[in-house]
Protein backbone atom coordinates (compact mmCIF):
# COMPACT_ATOMS: atom_id res chain seq x y z
CA UNK A 1 0.00 0.00 0.00
CA UNK A 2 1.35 3.50 -0.65
CA UNK A 3 0.64 6.50 1.45
CA UNK A 4 -1.64 8.97 0.41
CA UNK A 5 0.36 12.06 -0.21
CA UNK A 6 3.27 10.02 -1.67
CA UNK A 7 1.11 8.70 -4.45
CA UNK A 8 -0.59 11.94 -5.07
CA UNK A 9 3.01 13.59 -5.24
CA UNK A 10 3.95 10.88 -7.48
CA UNK A 11 1.37 11.05 -9.90
CA UNK A 12 2.21 15.21 -10.19
CA UNK A 13 6.08 14.75 -11.15
CA UNK A 14 5.60 11.19 -13.07
CA UNK A 15 2.39 11.96 -15.08
CA UNK A 16 1.23 15.85 -14.64
CA UNK A 17 4.16 17.19 -15.40
CA UNK A 18 5.88 15.39 -17.54
CA UNK A 19 3.97 12.41 -19.58
CA UNK A 20 0.14 14.15 -19.32
CA UNK A 21 1.32 18.13 -20.06
CA UNK A 22 3.16 16.83 -23.33
CA UNK A 23 0.14 15.09 -24.71
CA UNK A 24 -0.44 11.96 -23.22
CA UNK A 25 -3.39 10.64 -21.13
CA UNK A 26 -3.96 7.92 -18.45
CA UNK A 27 -6.28 6.09 -16.46
CA UNK A 28 -5.37 5.22 -12.93
CA UNK A 29 -7.79 3.43 -10.21
CA UNK A 30 -6.95 3.94 -6.74
CA UNK A 31 -8.45 2.13 -3.95
CA UNK A 32 -8.35 3.90 -0.48
CA UNK A 33 -9.43 1.84 2.60
CA UNK A 34 -11.94 4.21 4.00
CA UNK A 35 -13.48 7.49 3.28
CA UNK A 36 -11.65 10.08 5.07
CA UNK A 37 -8.51 7.99 3.13
CA UNK A 38 -10.74 8.89 0.12
CA UNK A 39 -11.55 12.91 1.19
CA UNK A 40 -7.60 12.71 1.96
CA UNK A 41 -5.85 11.32 -1.24
CA UNK A 42 -8.73 13.80 -3.21
CA UNK A 43 -7.79 16.55 -1.23
CA UNK A 44 -4.11 15.96 -2.25
CA UNK A 45 -4.83 15.18 -6.03
CA UNK A 46 -7.16 18.29 -6.47
CA UNK A 47 -3.95 20.50 -4.80
CA UNK A 48 -1.54 18.73 -6.78
CA UNK A 49 -3.62 19.35 -10.16
CA UNK A 50 -3.77 23.00 -9.55
CA UNK A 51 -0.18 23.51 -8.50
CA UNK A 52 0.93 21.78 -11.93
CA UNK A 53 -1.43 23.99 -13.72
CA UNK A 54 -3.87 21.50 -14.78
CA UNK A 55 -7.85 22.18 -14.75
CA UNK A 56 -9.08 19.90 -11.63
CA UNK A 57 -12.84 18.43 -12.24
CA UNK A 58 -14.54 16.09 -10.18
CA UNK A 59 -17.58 13.76 -10.30
CA UNK A 60 -18.73 11.26 -7.86
CA UNK A 61 -21.64 8.70 -8.66
CA UNK A 62 -23.37 9.81 -5.39
CA UNK A 63 -24.47 12.67 -7.08
CA UNK A 64 -24.37 11.57 -11.36
CA UNK A 65 -25.08 8.64 -13.08
CA UNK A 66 -21.70 7.68 -13.81
CA UNK A 67 -23.44 4.74 -15.67
CA UNK A 68 -24.38 7.19 -18.51
CA UNK A 69 -21.33 9.07 -20.13
CA UNK A 70 -23.34 11.95 -21.23
CA UNK A 71 -24.58 12.41 -17.36
CA UNK A 72 -20.54 12.83 -16.54
CA UNK A 73 -20.01 14.70 -19.55
CA UNK A 74 -22.97 17.43 -18.14
CA UNK A 75 -21.42 17.44 -14.90
CA UNK A 76 -18.05 18.03 -16.32
CA UNK A 77 -19.57 20.80 -17.85
CA UNK A 78 -21.18 22.95 -15.26
CA UNK A 79 -17.90 22.46 -13.48
CA UNK A 80 -16.23 24.73 -16.19
CA UNK A 81 -15.88 28.51 -16.96
CA UNK A 82 -16.51 27.96 -20.94
CA UNK A 83 -16.60 32.18 -21.47
CA UNK A 84 -13.57 32.25 -19.53
CA UNK A 85 -11.89 29.54 -21.90
CA UNK A 86 -13.27 31.34 -24.92
CA UNK A 87 -11.79 35.13 -23.33
CA UNK A 88 -8.11 33.38 -23.56
CA UNK A 89 -8.78 32.02 -27.11
CA UNK A 90 -10.12 35.11 -28.15
CA UNK A 91 -6.86 36.97 -27.01
CA UNK A 92 -5.10 33.93 -28.14
CA UNK A 93 -6.76 34.66 -31.64
CA UNK A 94 -5.93 38.74 -31.34
CA UNK A 95 -2.62 37.95 -31.30
CA UNK A 96 -1.89 35.31 -33.81
CA UNK A 97 -4.09 38.15 -36.21
CA UNK A 98 -1.37 41.00 -35.71
CA UNK A 99 -3.60 42.79 -33.23
CA UNK A 100 -2.72 41.78 -29.76
CA UNK A 101 -5.11 43.25 -26.71
CA UNK A 102 -3.71 46.31 -24.96
CA UNK A 103 -0.37 45.66 -21.99
CA UNK A 104 -2.64 47.16 -19.55
CA UNK A 105 -6.00 45.36 -20.07
CA UNK A 106 -7.01 42.34 -17.81
CA UNK A 107 -6.09 39.25 -19.26
CA UNK A 108 -9.34 37.64 -17.30
CA UNK A 109 -11.62 40.15 -19.32
CA UNK A 110 -13.48 40.54 -22.12
CA UNK A 111 -12.09 43.19 -24.60
CA UNK A 112 -14.55 44.00 -27.88
CA UNK A 113 -13.75 44.57 -31.11
CA UNK A 114 -14.68 48.18 -30.79
CA UNK A 115 -11.94 48.47 -28.05
CA UNK A 116 -9.45 46.50 -29.79
CA UNK A 117 -9.62 48.63 -33.54
CA UNK A 118 -9.55 52.10 -31.43
CA UNK A 119 -6.41 50.99 -29.56
CA UNK A 120 -4.92 49.99 -32.60
CA UNK A 121 -6.25 52.82 -34.55
CA UNK A 122 -7.77 50.62 -37.29
CA UNK A 123 -11.37 50.19 -38.96
CA UNK A 124 -13.46 47.83 -36.56
CA UNK A 125 -15.48 46.02 -39.08
CA UNK A 126 -11.98 45.07 -40.98
CA UNK A 127 -10.64 44.02 -37.78
CA UNK A 128 -14.11 42.27 -37.00
CA UNK A 129 -13.48 40.10 -40.05
CA UNK A 130 -9.81 39.68 -39.17
CA UNK A 131 -10.80 38.53 -36.13
CA UNK A 132 -13.37 36.12 -37.54
CA UNK A 133 -11.24 34.87 -40.17
CA UNK A 134 -8.58 33.87 -37.57
CA UNK A 135 -10.44 32.39 -35.04
CA UNK A 136 -12.80 30.37 -38.07
CA UNK A 137 -8.77 29.06 -38.72
CA UNK A 138 -7.51 28.02 -35.13
CA UNK A 139 -11.24 26.23 -34.09
CA UNK A 140 -12.54 25.10 -37.22
CA UNK A 141 -9.18 23.61 -38.35
CA UNK A 142 -8.11 22.15 -35.37
CA UNK A 143 -9.56 18.69 -35.92
CA UNK A 144 -8.46 17.40 -32.74
CA UNK A 145 -12.12 18.02 -31.50
CA UNK A 146 -15.47 16.83 -33.12
CA UNK A 147 -17.07 19.26 -35.54
CA UNK A 148 -20.28 19.90 -34.06
CA UNK A 149 -17.92 21.37 -30.66
CA UNK A 150 -15.71 23.21 -32.81
CA UNK A 151 -18.78 25.18 -33.79
CA UNK A 152 -20.13 25.38 -30.24
CA UNK A 153 -16.57 26.55 -28.99
CA UNK A 154 -16.54 29.33 -32.06
CA UNK A 155 -19.97 30.90 -31.70
CA UNK A 156 -19.21 31.36 -27.81
CA UNK A 157 -15.76 33.49 -29.14
CA UNK A 158 -17.89 35.25 -31.35
CA UNK A 159 -19.83 36.31 -28.72
CA UNK A 160 -16.97 37.41 -26.94
CA UNK A 161 -16.03 39.95 -29.86
CA UNK A 162 -19.68 41.86 -29.11
CA UNK A 163 -20.11 42.64 -32.31
CA UNK A 164 -23.85 41.44 -32.71
CA UNK A 165 -22.74 38.56 -34.99
CA UNK A 166 -23.84 36.07 -32.22
CA UNK A 167 -26.48 37.12 -29.85
CA UNK A 168 -26.77 36.94 -26.36
CA UNK A 169 -29.61 34.22 -26.43
CA UNK A 170 -27.09 32.46 -28.87
CA UNK A 171 -24.42 32.24 -26.52
CA UNK A 172 -26.80 31.00 -23.64
CA UNK A 173 -28.69 28.42 -25.88
CA UNK A 174 -24.81 26.66 -26.44
CA UNK A 175 -23.76 27.03 -23.14
CA UNK A 176 -27.45 24.73 -21.82
CA UNK A 177 -26.76 22.54 -24.42
CA UNK A 178 -23.42 21.78 -23.24
CA UNK A 179 -24.86 21.60 -19.73
CA UNK A 180 -28.14 19.38 -21.08
CA UNK A 181 -30.85 21.39 -19.77
CA UNK A 182 -31.28 22.98 -23.32
CA UNK A 183 -34.82 23.06 -23.75
CA UNK A 184 -35.63 23.65 -27.14
CA UNK A 185 -32.90 22.49 -29.72
CA UNK A 186 -34.33 25.06 -32.26
CA UNK A 187 -32.52 27.45 -30.36
CA UNK A 188 -29.20 26.23 -31.96
CA UNK A 189 -30.50 26.18 -35.39
CA UNK A 190 -29.34 29.56 -36.32
CA UNK A 191 -25.55 28.52 -34.60
CA UNK A 192 -25.32 25.47 -37.00
CA UNK A 193 -26.02 22.69 -33.85
CA UNK A 194 -28.29 19.80 -34.80
CA UNK A 195 -28.26 17.45 -32.31
CA UNK A 196 -28.36 16.92 -28.97
CA UNK A 197 -25.20 15.82 -26.34
CA UNK A 198 -26.11 12.01 -25.78
CA UNK A 199 -24.61 8.72 -24.98
CA UNK A 200 -23.63 8.63 -28.82
CA UNK A 201 -21.37 11.49 -28.40
CA UNK A 202 -21.06 12.46 -25.17
CA UNK A 203 -17.59 10.72 -24.91
CA UNK A 204 -15.82 12.72 -28.05
CA UNK A 205 -17.09 15.74 -26.84
CA UNK A 206 -15.13 14.95 -23.60
CA UNK A 207 -12.31 14.30 -25.43
CA UNK A 208 -12.91 17.28 -26.99
CA UNK A 209 -13.32 19.30 -23.77
CA UNK A 210 -9.94 17.79 -22.67
CA UNK A 211 -8.67 19.29 -25.77
CA UNK A 212 -9.83 22.60 -25.50
CA UNK A 213 -9.16 23.39 -22.25
CA UNK A 214 -5.01 22.48 -22.71
CA UNK A 215 -5.38 25.23 -25.41
CA UNK A 216 -6.75 28.02 -23.19
CA UNK A 217 -4.42 28.50 -20.68
CA UNK A 218 -4.34 24.61 -18.76
CA UNK A 219 -1.75 22.24 -19.16
CA UNK A 220 -4.45 19.81 -19.34
CA UNK A 221 -7.80 18.26 -17.16
CA UNK A 222 -7.22 16.12 -14.34
CA UNK A 223 -10.43 14.48 -13.40
CA UNK A 224 -11.58 12.77 -10.10
CA UNK A 225 -14.37 9.74 -10.84
CA UNK A 226 -15.01 8.52 -7.83
CA UNK A 227 -17.05 5.40 -7.80
CA UNK A 228 -17.67 4.39 -4.48
CA UNK A 229 -20.80 4.30 -4.14
CA UNK A 230 -21.29 1.50 -6.87
CA UNK A 231 -20.16 -0.94 -4.10
CA UNK A 232 -23.12 -0.80 -2.26
CA UNK A 233 -25.40 -3.92 -2.62
CA UNK A 234 -28.75 -3.03 -1.34
CA UNK A 235 -30.57 0.93 -0.96
CA UNK A 236 -30.94 1.95 2.44
CA UNK A 237 -34.85 2.73 3.79
CA UNK A 238 -35.77 5.79 1.76
CA UNK A 239 -35.62 7.72 4.65
CA UNK A 240 -31.83 7.00 4.74
CA UNK A 241 -30.77 7.83 1.00
CA UNK A 242 -29.02 9.86 -0.21
CA UNK A 243 -28.09 10.35 -4.17
CA UNK A 244 -28.16 7.41 -6.49
CA UNK A 245 -27.89 3.83 -6.38
CA UNK A 246 -27.05 1.15 -8.86
CA UNK A 247 -28.75 -1.62 -10.12
CA UNK A 248 -26.27 -4.53 -11.07
CA UNK A 249 -26.99 -4.13 -14.89
CA UNK A 250 -26.17 -0.04 -14.32
CA UNK A 251 -22.79 -0.91 -12.53
CA UNK A 252 -21.97 -3.33 -15.90
CA UNK A 253 -22.60 -0.81 -17.60
CA UNK A 254 -20.43 1.61 -15.18
CA UNK A 255 -18.09 -0.75 -15.60
CA UNK A 256 -18.15 -0.71 -19.52
CA UNK A 257 -18.19 3.10 -19.29
CA UNK A 258 -14.05 2.96 -17.62
CA UNK A 259 -13.37 0.28 -19.66
CA UNK A 260 -13.85 2.23 -23.19
CA UNK A 261 -11.99 5.17 -21.18
CA UNK A 262 -9.42 2.48 -20.82
CA UNK A 263 -9.07 1.74 -24.42
CA UNK A 264 -9.66 4.90 -25.40
CA UNK A 265 -6.70 6.76 -23.84
CA UNK A 266 -5.07 6.50 -27.48
CA UNK A 267 -7.60 8.97 -28.36
CA UNK A 268 -7.16 10.92 -24.98
CA UNK A 269 -5.14 13.86 -24.94
CA UNK A 270 -3.48 16.05 -21.96
CA UNK A 271 -5.61 14.22 -19.00
CA UNK A 272 -5.53 12.42 -16.38
CA UNK A 273 -8.48 10.50 -15.32
CA UNK A 274 -7.96 9.13 -11.36
CA UNK A 275 -10.91 6.61 -10.63
CA UNK A 276 -11.91 6.05 -6.98
CA UNK A 277 -12.92 2.80 -5.55
CA UNK A 278 -14.28 1.14 -2.83
CA UNK A 279 -12.35 -1.60 -1.20
CA UNK A 280 -15.33 -3.57 -2.31
CA UNK A 281 -14.29 -3.10 -5.73
CA UNK A 282 -11.21 -5.58 -5.67
CA UNK A 283 -13.18 -8.11 -3.36
CA UNK A 284 -16.86 -8.26 -3.89
CA UNK A 285 -17.22 -10.96 -6.39
CA UNK A 286 -21.36 -9.90 -7.53
CA UNK A 287 -20.25 -6.34 -7.29
CA UNK A 288 -16.50 -5.55 -7.67
CA UNK A 289 -14.40 -5.51 -11.20
CA UNK A 290 -14.34 -9.39 -10.80
CA UNK A 291 -18.28 -9.13 -12.09
CA UNK A 292 -17.06 -7.33 -15.08
CA UNK A 293 -13.80 -9.32 -16.65
CA UNK A 294 -13.34 -7.09 -19.97
CA UNK A 295 -12.77 -4.45 -17.19
CA UNK A 296 -10.54 -6.77 -15.07
CA UNK A 297 -8.50 -7.77 -17.36
CA UNK A 298 -6.93 -4.82 -18.57
CA UNK A 299 -6.35 -3.38 -14.95
CA UNK A 300 -5.89 -6.03 -12.59
CA UNK A 301 -2.39 -7.24 -11.56
CA UNK A 302 -2.60 -10.89 -11.02
CA UNK A 303 1.07 -10.84 -9.78
CA UNK A 304 1.83 -8.41 -7.12
CA UNK A 305 4.98 -8.20 -4.94
CA UNK A 306 3.29 -8.28 -1.22
CA UNK A 307 6.21 -5.83 -0.01
CA UNK A 308 6.65 -3.56 -2.74
CA UNK A 309 3.99 -1.57 -4.69
CA UNK A 310 4.35 -0.53 -7.91
CA UNK A 311 2.71 3.17 -7.97
CA UNK A 312 3.15 2.81 -11.91
CA UNK A 313 0.41 0.10 -12.11
CA UNK A 314 -2.86 0.94 -13.25
CA UNK A 315 -4.65 0.12 -9.93
CA UNK A 316 -3.10 1.40 -6.82
CA UNK A 317 -3.91 0.67 -2.99
CA UNK A 318 -3.43 3.07 -0.65
CA UNK A 319 -2.63 2.77 3.08
CA UNK A 320 -4.85 4.27 5.25
CA UNK A 321 -4.52 8.46 6.25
Amino acid sequence: MIAVDTYAAFLAAEYLRDYVSNGGAAVKFVVPPDDDTAEAFSSSLHAEASAAGFMSLNVDAVATRVHLMDQVFFEIAHQIDWLALARVAVRRAMSEAGYPPPAESDPVESIGVEALAAHHRVDPAELSRDLNRQLQSMIMRDYAMVQEFRVAMLRLCQAELATGQVSDAERDAVIAWLHGVLGQLSLLRSAMIFRRIGRHNARKLFFSTCHWVATNGYAGVVLELDVRRLGFARRPLPEERNGFYYTKTALLDAYELLRQLVDNTDELSRCCVVVVAAPEFLTDEHRGVSAYQALKLRIHDEVRDRVRDNPFASLVRLEQS
